[in-house]
């Protein structure tokens, strides 16, 4: 018997079917060792020594594997087949030596690019070693990541408090944001006018026609700047003849683009499904481990995280065989298309995104898999199956017009296009992302007939004003795509990145466009400023052709590592000199568009509006940066730094506005702004009470009424007619609550604190206590999905909780891995998981509760699992691994 190790469960399963009997195939779950999250993990001062930590999870894994190891034949080591599982299965064989298990049995990596039973048992006819350079990129990846995390990371804690990481690829991909941002602010728009005619044909059909050249001159785009000079030359072709000088169509060839990378798929399901990066690759990695189609389990495409464009040969006649029987004789090209990729230091050795059987067409497959996979999998079999089609076949028709009034002449021209034959087209036509249009985009439009030297009559002369506008802000596939250009970065490390940008609070997404936020910013610009090097996109570049040299065997990972240190180590020596005066000069002048933006009245942005003569600052708070005054404490104006600065200083709140006393106890009621936002506060001194303004409450909408009323919350709604005991509500930090009885349950809005009756708070309590018990002021999350029933009895249900996705079998709460689609779980998966939190499983482990259930009683039995995490203990995990996670 063999052992073979993959890295999910599902893969093992699949797998094992496909081997047969004479071998046992194990999960490693990802990662079985990392470095740790402290301080020693890579001693550069020891030639970059790494110390390597298992965590529990891992521990019980690899004692699985190494039980396995013991009594087998040999071990195969199948990990995916990149830089990262290479290095999984370096750690797994790593372990296993360390443990005395392996001997002298054979020990052999396998690697296969899908999940099918002929590239699994070819793979396994094809055994090789493990292969040196690639783990030692791997570790020099590693050890970079973690030497620029954790000594950036901690200088930007002391020099910039709310800041919360930086790393090597995170941060220069947060810098094309923000330069982004920063270009965007920069710009100052241009007004520009575009003249066309409306003209009619001998045969009275319509075409437009726009005006490209006059006064003997050629006009280029946005060369008509005025509108005295539009109405000028609208007048010109009001009165003017209209002759065709020429008429010139042109084929044209247009050929299919290559099989999808990973970064071209997640930029082409952001511009045709909408997802993001991440549930891009969530739902690829389902398509790729397997699928069950009609009782067998096989993978649907090719390993999904590549930077190769070519196919298998075999791939590669199959895809034109399926075109031939899908679309016919035409559309097969006389040869087989063959692929290089543009992009920079960019390897090949790894076949392109492909369905694993070019006959699986999307029709065959999609009653077998949900929306999403449906949808990704089409895009993926329509891309691959059009990268071996014959050409589009277009007819680009350009005419050439001449208008003359009295001897004043301007040229116009119109442009269309007709698709002759489709070719490529009739199964795959790429959506360009906004601002990746072409010039000519919308000069696609078929034309009538038109003979050169004819006259043309006019219907109507246009003159449209025009404003330049900025570059768009990137999207997560725009994003993808320039740092791909740029060479920043791998296929496995953008939505990752991407990911990291959000949740440090870096970036967010609206309308799906990536908006620096202030922190962003401020990180940025610090790191641009005292840090310039290692924010370069060239220098980055350069460091990932160096990583991708020595997994080629080209350079000593080492000297690599050596090189970096020095420099780098320099540098943050340099910043234990730097005063924090001097950051926020460098920060001042840096977002200074940011930090001060221009007031209405035209008078100066830093000068202090409350008291008039002292000097507006970026200040350094424990919580992060806010603007403030130079005149503290005298004058304790302070505003909080956002995108929407202006708005706050337009406010009206740079001074205590007063709306009224409070009747009850007489004091001022003010409506205030503080670095945190505008707030109510009663009363003056240290003492006084405050509270913020609910989300979506604007300054300008406070009068007395509401201030009262939001001053003198929590408010008492009436005694519970069961307990007796006092039902209040009020808005805490996850929203508005109610509150009886020391129970929580959350209201809907704002506005139902402050009008909810007694006899709906009841109700909302009773819901709340018929889902059952929970965190203080939240309530079971509802199941996503129902698995089956666990062995002993009690439903496996998957739900989404405040840390993310779990598993649910009574009171033991199970975190899914890390990446993993909750709505793809299996049940023998949630089993594993309980399992390995310490719930029990098993047929004869289920017998024996029975039993014991039989004679004991069923209060006895439902008191079974006793594995349940403590509610503190829970949070005290989840609160180590996030922080784990940075």
């Amino acid at each position: 018997m063999n052992v073979v190790v993959v890295e999910s469960p599902a893969k093992a399963k699949t797998i094992n079917k496909y081997l047969g009997p004479g071998y046992k195939v194990l999960a490693s779950f990802g990662h079985v060792r990392d470095l740790p999250a402290k301080d020693g993990s890579v001693l550069p001062d020891q030639d970059f020594e790494m110390s390597w930590e298992v965590d529990s999870a891992s521990q019980k894994r690899i004692k699985d594997i190494a039980d396995a190891v013991k009594g087998s034949d040999g071990l195969f080591l199948a990990t995916d087949p990149d830089r990262e599982g290479e290095a999984i299965s370096w750690h797994v064989l790593d372990l296993l030596k360390k443990r005395r298990v392996l001997g002298d049995k054979p020990v052999k990596r396998v690697v296969f690019n899908a999940i099918t039973k002929k590239a699994v048992l070819d793979a396994m006819a094809a055994p090789r070693d493990i292969d040196a350079p690639l783990v030692d990129a791997y570790l020099a990846r590693r050890a970079l990541d973690y030497l620029v995390g954790f000594n950036l990371s901690p200088v930007l804690w002391r020099k910039l408090p709310g800041a919360r990481s930086a790393g090597r690829v995170q941060s220069v991909a947060l810098r094309l944001v923000c330069d982004r941002e920063a270009e965007i602010e920069r710009f100052v728009s241009e007004e520009y006018w575009n003249i066309s005619a409306l003209l009619s044909t001998p045969r009275g059909d319509q075409f437009e026609a726009r005006l490209v050249s006059a006064d003997g001159k050629r006009l280029q785009n946005r060369s008509i700047k005025t509108g005295d000079d539009a109405n000028r030359l609208k007048t010109l072709l009001e009165d003017a003849s209209y002759v065709v000088e020429s008429v010139e169509a042109k084929p044209v060839k247009r050929n299919p683009g290559p099989p999808f990378t990973t970064s071209t798929l997640q930029q082409a399901a952001s511009s045709n499904l909408g997802f993001n990066a991440s549930r891009t690759m969530q739902v690829a990695q389902k398509l790729y481990e397997g699928v069950d189609i009609g009782g067998e389990t096989v993978g649907l495409i090719t390993y999904m995280r590549t930077d190769g464009v070519q196919m298998a040969p075999e791939a590669i006649d199959g895809a034109r065989r399926a075109v031939q029987e899908q679309f016919g004789d035409r559309y097969v090209p006389e040869k087989p298309r063959f692929y290089s990729t543009k992009a920079k230091n960019a390897q090949e050795a790894h076949e392109a995104i492909r369905p694993t059987d070019f006959n699986r067409t999307p029709e065959k497959v999609r009653r077998h898999l949900d929306a999403d996979q449906a949808r990704l999998y089409e895009l993926i079999w329509k891309r691959g199956i059009a990268s071996q089609m014959a050409s589009a076949e277009i007819e680009r028709t350009t005419v050439e017009i001449l208008a003359d009034n009295k001897g004043e002449k301007a040229g116009l021209r119109a442009v269309g296009s007709v698709i002759r034959f489709d070719g490529f087209l009739g199964a795959y036509m790429d959506q360009r992302e906004e601002g990746d249009k072409g010039e000519d985009d919308d000069e696609d439009g078929r034309l009538p007939e038109i003979n050169a030297r004819e006259k043309l009559d006019k219907n109507k002369v246009n003159a449209s004003q025009h404003f330049t506008e900025p570059p768009p802000r990137y999207s997560e596939a725009s994003l993808i795509k320039k740092m791909e250009e740029l060479g920043i970065g791998r296929p496995s490390t953008y939505a990752a990145t991407l990911k990291t940008l959000s949740d440090r609070e870096y970036v967010t997404t609206e309308k799906r466009k990536l908006i620096p936020q202030a922190k962003g910013r401020l990180v940025t610009a610090f790191l641009e400023n005292f840090f310039t090097k290692y924010v370069e996109y060239d220098f980055t570049a350069d460091l990932e052709e160096k990583l991708d040299r020595i997994s080629a065997g080209e350079l000593d990972w080492k000297q690599v590592l050596r090189d970096f240190w020095q420099d780098f180590f320099a540098q943050i020596e340099d910043t234990k000199e730097l005063r924090v005066t001097n950051v926020l000069d460098a920060l001042n002048e840096a977002l200074a568009p940011l930090v001060f933006p221009k007031r209405e009245d035209g008078s100066d942005p830093r000068t202090c509006q409350v008291c008039g003569t002292g000097k507006l600052s970026l200040k350094l708070g424990k919580y992060g940066a806010f603007v403030g005054c130079s005149n503290y404490p005298e004058c304790n104006y302070t505003r909080q730094l956002s995108q929407d600065g202006a708005e706050a200083e337009a406010s009206g709140l740079n001074e205590p506005k007063s709306l009224g006393a409070d009747p009850h106890t007489g004091e001022d009621l003010t409506l205030r702004s503080g670095r945190f936002g505008p707030y109510i506060q009663r009363g003056e001194g240290k003492d006084a009470k405050r509270s913020s303004l609910p989300k979506g409450w604007k300054p300008e909408d406070i009068d007395h009424e509401k201030a009262l009323a939001l001053i003198s919350l929590p408010r008492d709604i009436g005694k519970h007619p069961e307990s007796g005991k006092m039902i209040s509500a009020g808005i805490g930090r996850y929203g508005p609550f109610l509150l009886h009885d020391g129970s929580y349950a959350n209201l809907e809005s704002v506005e139902d604190v402050f009008t909810i009756g007694l006899n709906r708070a009841v109700t909302v309590l009773a819901e709340k206590q018929s889902k059952g018990p929970g965190g203080r002021g939240r309530g079971t999350p509802a199941a996503l999905k129902t698995l089956g029933d666990h062995p002993t009895g009690g439903a496996i249900t998957v739900r989404d909780g405040r840390y993310g996705p779990y598993v649910n079998w009574g009171k033991v709460n199970a975190t899914l891995p890390k990446g993993k689609d909750p709505q793809a779980v299996t049940l023998e998966e949630a089993m594993a998981l309980i399992v390995e939190k310490g719930g029990k499983a098993g047929a004869g482990k289920a017998k024996a509760t029975k039993a014991k259930a039989s004679t004991a009683g069923a209060k006895k039995t439902a008191a079974k699992p006793k594995a349940a995490t403590k509610p503190k203990a829970a949070a005290k995990t989840a609160s180590k691994a996030k922080k784990t996670g940075t």
